[in-house]
């Protein structure tokens, strides 16, 4: 008589997987038969993210974690993996977007960007690569942007993060190559995931908020954001060194890398075109910038971001 053993189901970890971009990824996943472990610091978040995942059948936990506190994260690695296996892949989305000239940005701003989308993947990474290279397999997908292969005005502690995430990215690759682990730089362009409502705005609020916006909501210049998980998890899954996810990005990489002085002009001229500081100066969330709209402008945005708030809607990108 011969017993056959329950296959393995692979674990995956996706840090910053309770809304947004990060949900898709962990959906995504689940789609293809991977356990799922999702994190994020807002526990009521991770709680809402947990019911979508498992009311279409995926196996999910949740567990918060800041990911810019490297303790927790050692943490979070050794006790998720004692609990329930080996970590098989683990994907990085944890980010914030601030909107605004430089005028209008403090320290502060770089200070908490740079935690985030540069510390944050590092010290996910270094906490499960040893594991991963003790078992000489391993998926790693770090979600960087296409800001960090050009960057752009009024996005500048974002684009410095992510510009650091790229380095750090590609960087790992080399030193893990050979192992059996493969690490894959994303770098997604505009995506309709409804993140415009929760990115934070500096200078001028409403009018920061309308040009990223509308960006970040319209055909053609942003792409459907399911699509975009699933070639992202594809490109993870398979090894891929890097994944760029929209045509505009890859078009815009490519210029910038053959003709920076043509690009530095135009984004002369977009700076120039782009809202300038005025008080008050401090932090707003984009539904509260939204808020501020006078009602007409209102009117105007919310006819323009249709599809941007349908997706905040769909991938629990709202405040409650």
């Amino acid at each position: 008589m011969t017993s056959t053993a329950s296959p393995v189901v692979p674990l995956a970890l996706v840090m910053g997987g309770s809304r947004g971009f990060g949900l898709l990824l962990a959906r995504e996943l689940g789609r293809r038969g991977h356990r799922l472990v999702i994190c994020a610091r807002d526990a009521d978040e991770l709680e809402r993210a947990a019911a979508d995942l498992s009311s279409a059948g995926h196996d999910v936990t949740t567990e918060t974690c800041d990911v810019t506190n490297r303790d927790q994260v050692e943490d979070l690695v050794r006790r998720v993996e004692e609990a329930q296996g080996p970590i098989e892949v683990m994907i990085c989305v944890a980010g914030i977007i601030q909107v605004g000239p430089l005028e209008a940005l403090n320290r502060e701003h770089f200070t908490s960007a740079i935690d985030t989308m540069l510390w944050g993947p590092i010290n996910i990474s270094l906490a499960v690569v040893p594991g991963m290279r003790e078992r000489k397999r391993g998926r790693i997908g770090l979600i960087t942007s296409v800001g960090g292969l050009v960057s752009v005005p009024h996005l500048l502690p974002y684009c410095s993060a992510k510009f650091g995430a790229v380095g750090f990215s590609r960087g790992l690759r080399a030193e893990l190559a050979g192992s059996g682990v493969s690490v894959t730089t994303v770098a997604p362009g505009l995506m309709r995931t409804g993140s415009h409502l929760r990115a934070h705005f500096v200078g001028n609020h409403s009018a920061e908020f309308a040009w990223f916006s509308a960006g970040a909501s319209l055909p053609f210049v942003s792409i459907d954001a399911e699509r975009a998980a699933a070639q992202v998890v594809s490109g993870i899954l398979v090894g891929r060194a890097m994944v760029v996810t929209t045509p505009l990005a890859r078009i815009g990489w490519r210029i910038d890398a053959l003709f920076p002085t043509l690009t530095s002009a135009v984004f002369d001229l977009a700076a120039q075109l782009l809202p300038g500081a005025s008080a008050p100066a401090e932090t707003v969330e984009g539904w509260q910038a939204a808020q501020r709209m006078s009602p007409s402008g209102r009117r105007v945005s919310d006819a323009i971001t249709t599809l941007g708030r349908r997706a905040a809607d769909r991938f629990n990108e709202h405040r409650t």
